[in-house]
This record gives C-alpha cells, sequence and structure tokens, in this order.
C-alpha cells in the first residue's frame, strides 16, 4: 500500500502547485498567453512567402490574384523615390566603403569596374523602360519585352567578358568586373520587370524592388569586405544578392501583380529592337560620353585619381537623381497628355517648368556643397577635398547640364521621335574623344572636369536645336 501513499502524495503536491500557480496568475492579472502578435514587416514577409510558396506549388507565378492596388499616387512618388535614391546611392556608398576599408588605391579600381558595369548596365536595358511604360495601348506584350530584355542581358555579359580580354585586366581585376557586371545583369533584367508594375501603374511597388536589391547587394558587398578584406569576393557576394532579390521579389512580384501577358509574337520582339534601338544608341552614347573622363583617367592617370573624380561626380549625380524622381512617374501621364492634341500646349508648359526645376535643384545642391557638402566629403572619405573645391563647384553645373540632358531625351522618347537623336550624341562622342584625352593629358584631374562639361554643354545645345525642330514639325511652333 505504501506505492498507493506515494502516489496520492505526488497527485496532492501537483494539485497544490497548479493551485498555487493559478492564484497568484489571478492575483498578478494574468491569463495563459495567447498567440504573441507580428510585427509589420514580419507580417508582410510572412505573407509574401506564404503567396511565393504557394504560387511555386500550384505551378504559376502568374495566376496569382493581384493584392496590391494601382494609382496610389503618393506612394507612388515616395516608394519611387526610395527606389531611385536607393540606386543613385548605390554607388557612392560602396564606394566610401571600400576607400574606409582597403585603402584609395583599392577602391579607384573598383570603382573603375564600377564605370565598366554601369555602362554595360546600358547594353542590358537597351533604352526599353520609357518605351514600354509610354506602350500604354500595349503594341508590344509583355512577353515580347522579356524575351528581348533577356537576350541584350546575354549579349551585356558576353561583350564585358570581351572588353576584359581586350583592356588585359589581370585575373583579380576581371574577378572585379564579372562580380560588377553580375549585379547590373541582374539590375538590368529586373528594370524589364519593374517597368510592368509602372506600366500598370503600381510603379511604388517597382521602387520598392528597386530598393531592396540596392540594399541586400549592399549589405552582402560590405559585410563580405569587412570580413574577408578581399574585393573579388565582395564583388561576387554583390551580384549573389542582386540574384536573390531577383528570384524572391522582383520576378513575382511582376507575375502576381498584373494581369497575364498577351500571347509572344517575335515580330513582336523584332519591333522592339528595331523601335528601341534609337533609344539604346542614344543612352548608350550618352553614358559613354558621360564615362569618357573615366576611361581618360585610366589611361593616363593613377586609380587614386579615378576615386576623386568618382567621388565629386556623385554630388552631381545627385542633381540628375532628384529630378528623376520628380518627372520619371509621371511618364505615363505625360504620353496620356501628348496622345490629346487640345493638351499639347499644357505639355509644352510642363516641358518648361521641368527645365526651371532642374536649375533650381542645381543652385541648391551647389549652395549646399559650398557649405557641408565638402567637409561631409572629406569625413566619409577620409580624404582632404577642399583642394577640389572650384572643381567640385564645375561638376555641381555638369551636374544640372546632364539631368537636362536626360530629361529632355525621355521627353523625345514620348514624342517617338527617338530616331532623331542618334545623330546628336554620334556627333557628341566623336568631339569627346580628342578633347578629353587632350585635357587630361596637359591638365590631369582639372581636365577631366572641365572636359566632362565642355562635352555636356555642346550635347545639350544640339538636343534643346532637335527638340524645337520636332515640335515645329509637329506644328506647334
Amino acid at each position: 500500500m505504501a506505492w498507493m501513499s506515494r502516489r496520492r502524495e505526488r497527485a496532492r503536491r501537483a494539485g497544490l502547485s497548479s493551485f498555487v500557480g493559478s492564484r497568484a496568475g489571478r492575483r498578478e492579472g494574468r491569463t495563459s498567453p495567447g498567440p504573441r502578435k507580428e510585427g509589420f514587416l514580419r507580417r508582410v514577409t510572412n505573407h509574401w512567402w506564404d503567396r511565393l510558396i504557394s504560387s511555386v506549388f500550384s505551378g504559376s507565378v502568374s495566376e496569382q490574384s493581384g493584392q496590391y492596388l494601382a494609382h496610389q499616387t503618393t506612394r507612388d512618388y515616395a516608394c519611387n523615390s526610395i527606389g531611385q535614391a536607393a540606386w543613385g546611392g548605390f554607388f557612392p556608398l560602396l564606394t566610401i566603403v571600400a576607400t574606409q576599408l582597403v585603402g584609395t588605391e583599392n577602391a579607384g579600381l573598383f570603382s573603375m569596374a564600377m564605370v565598366v558595369g554601369t555602362l554595360l548596365f546600358f547594353v542590358g536595358s537597351y533604352g526599353v523602360r520609357t518605351y514600354q511604360v509610354s506602350d500604354i495601348d500595349e503594341m508590344g506584350s509583355f512577353y515580347d519585352y522579356q524575351i528581348s530584355r533577356i537576350a541584350t542581358c546575354v549579349a551585356m555579359v558576353l561583350i564585358g567578358l570581351l572588353y576584359c580580354r581586350v583592356r588585359g585586366y589581370d585575373g583579380d581585376m576581371t574577378a572585379i568586373v564579372c562580380g560588377v557586371m553580375g549585379f547590373r545583369f541582374f539590375d538590368a533584367l529586373g528594370d524589364v520587370y519593374e517597368g510592368r508594375l509602372q506600366q500598370k501603374d503600381k510603379l511604388y511597388l517597382a521602387g520598392i524592388s528597386q530598393a531592396v536589391r540596392c540594399a541586400l547587394s549592399f549589405v552582402a558587398f560590405a559585410v563580405l569586405l569587412l570580413i574577408t578584406r578581399n574585393m573579388v569576393v565582395s564583388s561576387i557576394g554583390m551580384a549573389v544578392g542582386a540574384a536573390a532579390s531577383f528570384v524572391l521579389l522582383t520576378l513575382p512580384l511582376a507575375l502576381m501583380e498584373t494581369e497575364r501577358s498577351l500571347p509572344l509574337s517575335w515580330r513582336g520582339v523584332r519591333e522592339i529592337f528595331v523601335s528601341c534601338f534609337p533609344l539604346f544608341l542614344a543612352a548608350f552614347l550618352y553614358n559613354l560620353i558621360d564615362s569618357m573622363p573615366k576611361f581618360a583617367i585610366d589611361g593616363a592617370l593613377s586609380y587614386d585619381n579615378q576615386l576623386y573624380y568618382n567621388a565629386m561626380y556623385f554630388p552631381a549625380h545627385a542633381i540628375l537623381m532628384i529630378a528623376a524622381m520628380i518627372y520619371k512617374p509621371q511618364l505615363l501621364r505625360l504620353a496620356s497628355i501628348w496622345d490629346d492634341p487640345e493638351q499639347h500646349k499644357r505639355f509644352d508648359l510642363i516641358i518648361l517648368a521641368m527645365i526651371g526645376v532642374i536649375a533650381v535643384i542645381a543652385v541648391i545642391v551647389g549652395l549646399f556643397m559650398g557649405w557641408l557638402g565638402i567637409p561631409v566629403m572629406s569625413f566619409l572619405y577620409g580624404l582632404d577635398f577642399e583642394q577640389f573645391r572650384p572643381l567640385v563647384y564645375v561638376m555641381v553645373v555638369n551636374g544640372g547640364i546632364c539631368a537636362a540632358i536626360d530629361f529632355l531625351y525621355q521627353i523625345i522618347t514620348v514624342l517617338r521621335e527617338q530616331q532623331a537623336v542618334s545623330r546628336l550624341y554620334l556627333i557628341a562622342f566623336a568631339f569627346s574623344v580628342p578633347v578629353l584625352w587632350l585635357l587630361v593629358g596637359f591638365s590631369g584631374l582639372s581636365g577631366a572636369v572641365v572636359g566632362a562639361v565642355v562635352v555636356m554643354s555642346i550635347l545639350l545645345v544640339l538636343l534643346l536645336s532637335e527638340y524645337f525642330a520636332i515640335r515645329k514639325r509637329l506644328g506647334r511652333y
């Protein structure tokens, strides 16, 4: 019977323990804990992951129903601005991190690889984004745009590998260029899916996709460089981050949040290549002209000069990015306004107003650089930029000119007169090669900065003349 008494004693103690615990819980006003409330970010992430997994198991991502609203103007501006800021700040932030962790020479080498990769990006994107977004009647199916983009991205990689071989880069430099090119590959490929979202009036989702891609790639690069101090490993990690973002977010987001594409048409693919070739040529030549000072430095000066030039260029690039944040969300609306002949006068006023806005932005950036910008740059890079103060001001002027050029290029595309500008870019490119090489040879870094302003000013005058000629031909002037 002893075993029964022991059992009763254990039961009595367990009951007493439960009774005491319940009394204590009541005294403290506690009840048994319910399910923990998820935070906003975790809730959104879990919801997205559930949708993604279910679409994979169902066998078709494109058959998922869209759950995000179109035409969210405030959200479009906010998220697109975040995406554009992430894309524009990506290169400068990477350069700052590289300078702090591996020194000016290695950072300059990485800067040159980024210049090559960015130029190749325009081969991959083929100037299609504005054409795609303004294709409001969907003359080309989304399948057509996808196939054409895959082809141009493959061509981008082949050209990049050929350039490394012709340039005679060593193994490390080739690997760094390949890492940067990998990031730009997924950047260009993702652009066509983000263009689809913008075409369907969901620009804010495109901005989120772009921001996540840049953020994930930046974190991968910075963490790997901090751990390994190896630029090759970090550059490859940056490409892997972009690939992960594309597979997990950009691709499924575009397919799930827009309706199913019309059937593939090889004639439509051909039409995209033919129609956008002038856009590609203009965009590529413009960025080649913009990069010519950097290529001239690469051939004549040490890599630390490459770093100095790019660091001074970033505030100028900020002008272009800020202006783009203002007008790019309006491209679809501008295309609609132009389609209505009675609205052409309003269209002209918008163009004039935007040029004025660009001038104001340039003045504000110039004042900021004179006040806090140069000391901040010196602090971030750990270098003395006070010695380059006059060149910084000249570069800010260059930024305003570049922003006006890019805006006019977009507008001419909306007018579907893109074939008219290729000749102008060829003229400016032919002029830039001897001028920049001579100026860099005579004046070094100063010659590169001054030469950039001279060449871009000539291109702006040519574009303005062409724009007025187009409008006169269309019966407005």
